[in-house]
């Protein structure tokens, strides 16, 4: 078959690589937003990243049955709309923008499947949202990427910085378990393009477990999973001072807490139509029908600024005759101000509003235009953003496009 790509298969070299046990792939992802209310100023930006990823299939290359190695080379460039027309959001509107515009060297990873596919294990540089992990379909922050990561992001870092990192996960058809470890490196967010320079305060410790059920003989498969984090390293109390006392009012230096934690619980399951779920990634294919997905993470409320996250929507996969590439998609979500951090602020600006929460909600449909090209328009709606309920609520028009070379 050809493959889903804008240029085919590179003049023959694609299947050439393939039989020698190389896929490469280089696509980018572009999103344009402007927002039509709310914010200090009316403004528009795009931003967007280049990747390009190789996987080779060690089996094929050195005759390691079931070994992989993976290497990814992202690209970031463009504009926060956010920053630029004053929004005051807690959560992106263009969940691609961050970290960094630069090159980065986003995965170095090498994987080995055992026991029959029962158990996987995973070690070298990649992102830590190889667990809570979670699609990047909406534009919106609130619904992409690994949760813990959007409200506990001064530690936990998604894609596309990259620290070392391993994992080990047991499963069988029905269930997994899977424990893993990675650096707590802040001088990873550097704009360095291959590995940080040394500086690691501590290990943040991950534990996951789901349950990945098939209902509908088999065409509607479900994957539910639960797990939390232990970071040993230490941070300052959003509100304490050394001497147990609001930092805001004595002046002292912030509290340092070790032991910071937290936990998650996801859902997504196929209700209607067909879809498929890989067993080594954890990642979901839908390719007809209804989609239901739901997402819940908290993070420490001694030293995250941002308490905790909710979010849910609904997928829905080849809505027309004749267009089964495209794709809709409806989600609300809160991200909540953390209280204690709240009381900090008032403390420090007597009489300003206390933040509480921001609701963030988005409908987009994604437009297969050609092989390897899509498009995606999108409506986001945020109220009280920043957690203040007396902000004008921000409406974003944006746009998502996806090119997959």
């Amino acid at each position: 078959m050809a493959p889903d790509t804008l240029l085919g298969d590179w003049g023959g070299l694609r299947p050439k690589l393939d039989d020698a046990g190389i896929k490469l792939s280089l696509g980018y992802k572009g999103e344009f937003a402007t927002n039509v209310s709310g914010g200090e100023s009316k403004e528009a930006t795009e931003t967007g990243q280049f990747a390009l990823t190789g996987v080779f299939d060690m089996d094929k290359i050195a005759g390691i049955k079931g070994g992989t190695l993976q290497a990814t080379i992202t690209y970031r460039h463009g504009y926060d709309l956010g920053a630029k027309a004053g929004l005051g959001v807690l959560q992106q509107v263009q969940e691609v923008y961050g970290r960094g515009q630069t090159w980065r060297l986003t995965e170095l990873s090498y994987q080995q499947i055992l026991a029959d596919g029962h158990v996987v294990i995973k070690a070298g540089r990649f992102p830590a949202g190889d667990f809570n992990t979670f699609d990047c379909e909406f534009m919106n922050l609130t619904f992409c990427g690994a949760l813990a990561g959007n409200i506990s992001g001064y530690f936990w870092y998604n894609y596309p910085i990259a620290q070392w990192t391993g994992w080990l996960k047991v499963q069988n058809d029905k269930a997994y378990i899977k424990l893993g470890v990675n650096e707590d490196n802040r001088n990873n967010l550097d704009n360095a393009f291959f590995f940080s320079r040394g500086g690691a305060k501590g290990a943040i410790f991950h534990a996951e477990a789901g349950w990945t059920p098939t209902f509908g003989g088999g065409k509607l498969p479900g994957h539910y999973k639960a797990g939390g984090w232990y970071v040993t390293s230490y941070d300052p109390d959003v509100l304490l001072g050394l001497d147990g006392r609001p930092s805001a009012v004595t002046g002292l230096a912030p509290l340092q807490r070790s032991g910071q934690y937290g936990f998650y619980l996801q859902g997504q399951q196929q209700l209607t139509g067909s879809a498929k779920r890989d067993p080594i990634s954890d990642s979901m294919t839908r390719t007809r029908g209804l989609n239901l997905f739901f997402n819940f993470t908290r993070a420490d409320p001694r030293t995250s600024t941002l308490l905790d996250q909710e979010a849910i929507g609904l997928y829905l996969s080849a809505p027309f005759k004749g267009r089964d590439k495209d794709q809709a998609g409806i989600a609300v979500g809160r991200t909540h101000y953390n209280q204690r951090a709240a009381e900090a602020l008032l403390l420090a600006t007597p009489g300003s509003e206390k933040p509480n929460s921001e609701y963030a909600s988005e409908v987009y449909y994604a437009a297969a235009l050609f092989p390897g090209v899509s498009v995606r328009p999108n409506v986001q709606y945020v109220i009280d953003p920043g957690g203040y309920s007396r902000a004008t609520a921000v409406v974003i028009l944006g746009t998502r496009f996806d090119v997959n070379f």
